[in-house]
Formats: structure tokens, sequence, C-alpha cells
């Protein structure tokens, strides 16, 4: 059994700056409701994994819903453009995708966002600008500064959002992505989710150095270091980075520490950290309960967050029971939305070939 890596500073927030973004209760309450939708999307998705209705992998974003919430207040939908890697049901829920679609993909059902054909790791909702999660470690990185150039290149104004964890800073196709984007001077914004374990290393025995905001720096990339327990200070740090790219700034790097309760996936007893430390996590740093402090001391009622509490709990219920009434693919889409006619390039014939 894997030994429980020792910590040092990495389960505390980053130093708060001074003047601490605020924001109107009604702009609170709204994250309140994308963050609880999100964390009990995520609750019942783990269920029906349980229950053997979810199929291969699934990764769970428990925990880390202040950041995919606090960059999508800085995301015109639908105009820009957000990839991220495999664990990517709350940027889904966050970009505006319908659970009830979210919830059939995820179950390989008809009524998915992409047929029931891609699951978990494999969602696209064009309306949304949501190009993806994707399975390779840190492969749409690079699909996403492609992105970020197709937006140069027309000119359109658009920014790519493009997620990736602090297992993935490590890939060697990241710095090829960071050297062509600030060559470009690319309107990206690299958001590294450090959740601290990667798979299940804890990034002290992963990461020579574990400053990861500053993992562009060799390219003249700038970073910032944002707690991601709080969305108000992911939120405000998103927009400074994005108004930097809408004019011509190029690229940002936003390493958000924020932490995830569950295993990697479904399948990881987690057994590298101990309980206490999530424990403590918990109690003290939880994103949803900084929101309803916030909310508090906005004057929110218990009522208007019990009438959220109960508005999100039916959506969920009625993204289950559509993903549950919703048939399996006909065998036949085994053949749509696949490349299949390629054109026929006749075989030149050299002459004297032996």
């Amino acid at each position: 059994m894997a030994r429980a890596a020792q910590k040092t500073t990495d389960s505390k927030a980053p130093a708060k700056v001074p003047n601490a973004p605020t924001a109107t209760k009604d702009e609170l309450l709204a994250y309140y409701r994308e963050m609880v939708l999100i964390r009990r999307f995520e609750e019942r998705a783990g269920q029906l994994y349980g229950m053997g209705l979810i199929g291969g992998f699934c990764h769970l974003y428990i925990g880390q819903e202040a950041v995919a919430v606090g960059v999508q207040a800085s995301v015109k939908q639908g105009h820009d453009k957000i990839i991220t890697g495999y664990r990517d049901h709350g940027h889904m829920l966050a970009a505006g995708m319908d659970p009830k679609e979210v919830m059939a993909e995820l179950t390989g059902r008809s009524g998915g966002s992409s047929k029931g054909k891609g699951g978990s790791m494999h969602m696209f909702d064009v309306p949304t600008g949501f190009y993806g999660g994707h399975g390779i470690v840190g492969a749409q990185v690079a699909l996403g500064t492609g992105l970020a150039f197709a937006g140069k290149y027309r000119g359109d104004d658009s920014v790519a959002f493009i997620y990736f964890g602090d297992g993935a800073a490590n890939q060697g196709q990241v710095y090829e992505s960071f050297n062509m984007a600030q060559l470009w001077k690319l309107p990206a914004i690299y958001i590294i989710e450090n959740n601290q374990y990667a798979m299940g290393t804890s990034i002290e025995r992963s990461s020579s150095t574990t400053d990861l905001a500053q993992r562009g720096a060799s390219f003249g990339i700038p970073g910032e270091l944002v707690d991601g327990m709080d969305v108000l200070a992911v939120k405000d740090a998103v927009e400074r980075a994005v108004k930097r790219a809408r004019e011509g700034g190029g690229p940002f790097i936003l390493e958000v520490k924020t932490y995830r309760y569950r295993g990697h996936s479904m399948s990881d007893p987690a057994k590298y950290r101990t309980k206490e430390e999530v424990d403590e996590v918990k109690k003290t740093r939880d994103p949803i309960d900084h929101v309803k402090m916030l909310l508090e001391q906005a004057k929110a009622t218990e009522d208007e967050l019990k009438a959220i509490d109960a508005e999100i709990k039916q959506i969920v219920a009625e993204a289950v029971q559509f993903a549950q009434e919703s048939p399996e693919p006909d065998p036949s889409e085994l053949y749509t939305d696949v490349y299949l006619e390629t054109p026929q390039v006749e075989t030149p014939v050299l002459e004297n070939a032996q």
C-alpha cells in the first residue's frame, strides 16, 4: 500500500491579495447555484457509476467547483473556446451545457451531447464553445493553442481557455505550445488546475519546481497563483488575464490552487493521502461554504439558499431520469460523425522501379 506523502504548505490557500474582489448578492447567488449544480450532479454521477450505469472512466470534479465557475464569468459563450482534460463534467455545466444531455452522455445514451458515443471523457458542444474533454494527458493544451491561433487568424477577438492539471504540466507538448503561443502572441489563457496530486503522486514528488505559475517564464509568458477555492479570486484573476489577451497581450498562465475531494477517478481509493488531510480542507476551505459565508454577509436569507438547493435537486433528478429513459444509440451510429470517404489517389508508377 502506498504511503501517504508528507505535505508541506500545499493544502493551504495562496496568500490573499490586498483589496480582495467583491460581488453583489445576485452575483453570489448565481455562483452558488452553479457550484451546487456541479457538486450535486457529480455526486449523482458517482452513484450511477457505482450502480454500473456509467461505464469506462469517470473523474469527478467535487471540490474544484470554484475554478470552472469563476473562469466562466469571463467567457463569451459560443464565441470563446473552452477545452480541458478528462475531469470535465464541471466545465461542461459551467459552460451552460444541458445537465440532461451531459448525464445521458455519461450513461452512453442517444440523448447525450455526443449521441452517447463520447462518454465521460469525450463530450463536445458547439453552441457553448466547449471543445471537449480529452483522455490523453496534456493533449488538449496543443489543441487549445490551435484554437487560440484560429481566433487570432480570423481576428474575431475570441480567447481560448485551456485547462490542464498539475500532472499534465510536466508534459513536453505543453512547452511546445507555450513557445508558439508567445511567439505569435496568441489569445490563450492556460489554466493549471493544481489539485496537488495529479493521478496519485503529490506535486512535491513529481515536479522539481512546484511554482507552476512560472512555468512559462523561459518563454516570456507571465503567470499568477490563484486561490482556486475562492470563486471571486478566480473570477478576478481571469478577468485581468482575458482583458490582456483580448487587447493583444498574448498568453497568460494561471495556476489555480485547488483540491479534489474524491480519488483521481472512481476506481482510485486515494490512499496516497490521509483522511484527516481531506477532512481539514472540507472543513476550512470548501468553495461552496466560502460562498455561503459571503452570502451571509450579503444578507441572503436561508429561504433563498433552500430554494436554490431544491431547484438543483430537481434539475439533477430530471437529468438522471432523462438519462435512464433515453435509448442506447442504434448500432448504425457507429458509422456517423466520422470521416469515411477519402479521395482516391492513384499511386504514380515510377520508371525503372525495381
